[in-house]
């Protein structure tokens, strides 16, 4: 890491890290580390998931571990080299790692890519961009069906993608950065309820779920925050209403994105989805004031970007008053 913790000196590279991720997002033509972390997970569980339940929970909890520090490490091992070659190197290093954690660009420019099919009455085109966003079917959804994924996509993925990170490359740079979305990643591959995942990716659902219970709440005051400004949002009722909402969400966390988010534009989300065609039944968030339209995931995208913003003011104020009290 080229900056203390909690810094004005890490703000600054976390914020050119988010002009990067903004201009250039994740160009395909570059090794991205959340693939590499992909490929490590996806061998160690099939080698490690087998035997009695004891020892699945056992051998996934091992796993997670050695991921997790395993990729900090890694990421604190090459800045530490290359500030040894030269500090300007690191710091280039840095913000590009940091970059690699965000996905503001690639969020936006996917819920565009379901948006611009529907505005031009292309229901097909809309349903094959969704089913590359979302695991829900997506062959037989309207118009509405194929907004809310979308919105649903926006919200939640503001945690993850955005916010998170940007939580935690604020305590400790772009090594803490990464070995969140190890943490991420590990959920996103084994942290199912499921025959197969439901030992073995306990560990790593448990510290998925531990990782973004801060940056998850304090993503829904930022939203609230920021819908101040975003015209076409109804802010009266939207904090108290999600209070009560979000924990009605099966995610201990991703109900609080999307029940502000849904709460702001004054639509509703969740409901009935099919997976594989069996159908699963999630609570319904926000006040259904208004249909679900295309129109809805342009809003989505205008509270996403207003969300990150409001959020490094946040954390910027905190940072201010840490140093004032030091």
């Amino acid at each position: 890491m080229t900056a203390e913790p909690f810094s004005l000196a890490l703000l600054a590279l976390v914020a050119m890290a988010i002009l990067l991720d903004l201009m250039i997002g994740d160009p395909r033509c570059l090794p991205h580390p959340v693939v590499g972390m992909g490929r490590v997970i996806a061998r160690l569980e099939r080698a490690w998931n087998r035997g009695s339940p004891r020892a699945r929970q056992c051998k996934g909890a091992i796993m997670t571990l050695l991921v997790v520090m395993g990729v900090y490490l890694l990421a604190w091992g090459l800045l530490t080299g290359l500030a040894w070659f030269h500090p300007l190197l690191a710091l280039a290093a840095e913000i590009g790692l940091l970059a690699s954690t965000l996905a503001i660009k690639g969020l936006q420019d996917a819920a565009r890519d379901v948006a611009r099919p529907l505005v031009a009455g292309d229901l097909v085109g809309a349903r094959r961009a969704l089913r590359m966003i979302v695991g829900r079917d997506t062959a037989t959804l309207d118009e509405s069906e194929i907004t809310r994924g979308a919105v649903e996509t926006v919200a939640e993925n503001s945690v993850d993608g955005v916010t998170a990170p940007l939580f935690w490359a604020l305590l400790g740079g772009a090594p803490l950065a990464l070995a969140y979305k190890a943490v991420n990643t590990l959920d996103s591959m084994v942290g199912y309820r499921n025959e197969r995942y439901s030992d073995f990716g306990w560990a790593s659902a448990r510290l998925d779920d531990t990782a973004n219970w801060v940056p998850a709440r304090l993503t829904a005051l930022a939203m609230w925050l920021a819908a101040f400004t975003i015209p076409g949002t109804g802010t009266r009722g939207a904090l108290a209403s999600t209070w009560r909402e979000a924990p009605r969400h099966a995610s201990p966390n991703s109900g609080w994105p999307e029940a502000m988010m849904a709460n702001l534009m004054g639509v509703q989300v969740g409901g009935t989805n099919h997976y594989a065609g069996v159908a699963s039944h999630r609570a319904t968030l926000g006040r259904p004031l208004a249909a679900l339209e295309v129109r809805h995931i342009a809003l989505s995208i205008r509270h996403l970007h207003g969300t990150w913003l409001l959020f490094v003011l946040l954390m910027a104020l905190m940072i201010v008053v840490k140093e004032g009290l030091a």
